[in-house]
């Protein structure tokens, strides 16, 4: 008898085990839209300060303000449990840099960006020409992932090929580790790879795997609740007012603007001459509040920390400072580093200032950036032109194709200030945002109240 009471409690607890779990409630009845989502450069990530960010990221934010809820992420060690916390019911949505997959069980929305895929190695790795040259090599890749199905496909063509899959998820970490010799080969998005590239000019495309796809979001496969409808207009809706592209163009949408040859000089440059300068950048911070980083990439695009540096139009010093506006901020000496980081800081300062409030960060920083290489008068010149056109004058993706046509004389005409090379002004602010990027992922933040102790304020300083 108390066997048999035993076997009928296990079969109890059995049956009970087999019970479907509790799916998430409604988005609206929950009072949150919960996604589930994994650290990634591009689509979620943790700042150093707490915050959170990214091209998905931005977006859901969004499309939570639409909703009227707030958006709560639950983070996954990989996009296999993220995808698994939708089938299961414990997340109303996937973000997590998904590349479309319809043999899963799961409705898709509409498509975000395009991404294909690549094999990433180093310049050292030998060449690739054709599939049967990956005979012997070994590649990682995150599991689960559209080009782990790709490598599946050619092993059967080529068995000597062993795929190796990731312990650490992210494409970012597996790139790492191609990068310090620890991986023969890693699949990945050409994005990703461009990201990483920017940091380890040493990596390169090896070849290029036969599978494209797009990112989208994962949704319960029953979708033609709100949640699904709500979230086909909010994407309509931000393909056609540009959100999307502009959310694209923050994250990554200024890579691989930069050559190898130029991120190797940068490169170099940090390690040989930024320690010297590094102490008045955070003087600089400290001052203005603008991080000492992306100062020290304005500096490198207009001298590459060169404090003697001297154009032919005349400006000067380690900021390129023209003469007047030396005058105007009290820099005595152009050629004295600390007085130019100090003065260009300031003045990068002061044009941020002068922006209407509606042009929010990080907008605002780059818009400043170009005119600190422009003037104010052809910056307001060029939003006026912006609105004409029926483009936003707040946004920095829609100045990026208005800045170029200040050179053009039927525009130009219209302008107090005159003809201006508005396109260098794009450019040179994409290098910033490039450099800038580069120095965010190697240079440590400073806190400016922990060292303000240190730093030489008088008086009669700037």
């Amino acid at each position: 008898m108390r066997l048999f009471f035993c076997l009928f409690f296990a079969l109890l607890l059995s049956a009970c085990g087999r019970e479907a779990p509790t799916r998430i409630a409604d988005f609206r009845t929950l009072g949150e839209l919960r996604v589930a989502t994994r650290l990634d450069a591009i689509s979620y990530r943790e700042e150093g300060d707490g915050a959170t960010s990214g091209f998905e990221h931005d977006l859901l934010v969004q499309l939570g303000q639409a909703l009227e809820v707030p958006v709560r992420f639950v983070v996954y060690p990989d996009s296999v449990r993220a995808l698994d916390a939708v089938i299961k019911g414990e997340a109303h949505l996937a973000a997590a840099g998904l590349a479309r997959n319809d043999r899963l069980p799961l409705a898709w929305s509409a498509p975000l960006r395009e991404v294909d895929f690549v094999l990433a190695g180093r310049s050292d790795g030998g060449d690739i020409g054709r599939e049967a040259d990956l005979a012997g090599r070994t590649v990682t890749v995150r599991r689960g992932s559209l080009a782990a199905e790709a490598l599946e496909q050619i092993r059967r063509r080529v068995p000597s090929l062993r795929v190796n899959y990731a312990q650490r998820a992210e494409d970012s970490a597996m790139l790492e580790q191609l990068a310090a010799g620890q991986a023969d080969l890693v699949a990945t998005d050409r994005v990703h790879y461009a990201l990483a590239a920017q940091i380890h000019p040493e990596l390169n495309i090896a070849y290029d795997l036969p599978v494209k796809s797009h990112v989208a979001w994962a949704l319960p496969r029953e979708q033609g609740g709100a949640l699904g409808k709500a979230v086909a207009e909010f994407l309509d809706g931000a393909q056609g007012n540009g959100l999307i592209a502009r959310s694209a163009d923050r994250y990554f949408g200024y890579v691989r603007r930069l050559t190898d040859v130029d991120i190797e000089t940068f490169l170099g440059r940090i390690r040989e001459r930024l320690p010297q300068f590094r102490p008045h950048f955070h003087e600089a911070q400290a001052r203005t509040g603008i991080d000492w980083r992306y100062l020290a990439a304005l500096s490198y695009q207009e001298s590459h920390w060169d404090p003697l540096a001297t154009s032919r139009t005349g400006v000067r010093g380690i900021m390129m400072l023209t003469a007047d506006t030396a005058d105007r901020l009290g820099v005595a000496d152009r050629l004295d580093p600390r007085q130019s980081i100090l003065g260009g800081a300031r003045y990068l300062s002061m044009i941020r200032e002068q922006l209407p409030d509606e042009i929010e960060e990080p907008d605002r920083s780059w818009m400043a950036t170009a005119a600190y290489n422009l003037g104010m008068g052809h910056m307001n010149g060029a939003r006026a032109i912006a609105r004409t056109l029926g483009k936003d004058d707040a946004s920095w993706w829609e100045m990026k194709s208005v800045l170029p046509l200040l050179s053009r004389q039927d525009y130009a005409a219209r302008l107090k200030a005159g003809p201006a090379r508005g396109g260098e002004a794009v450019i040179m602010t994409e290098n910033i945002r490039n450099y800038h990027d580069i120095l965010m992922r190697i240079e440590a933040p400073f806190d400016p109240r922990k060292a303000v102790p240190k730093l030489r304020l008088t008086a009669g300083d700037l």
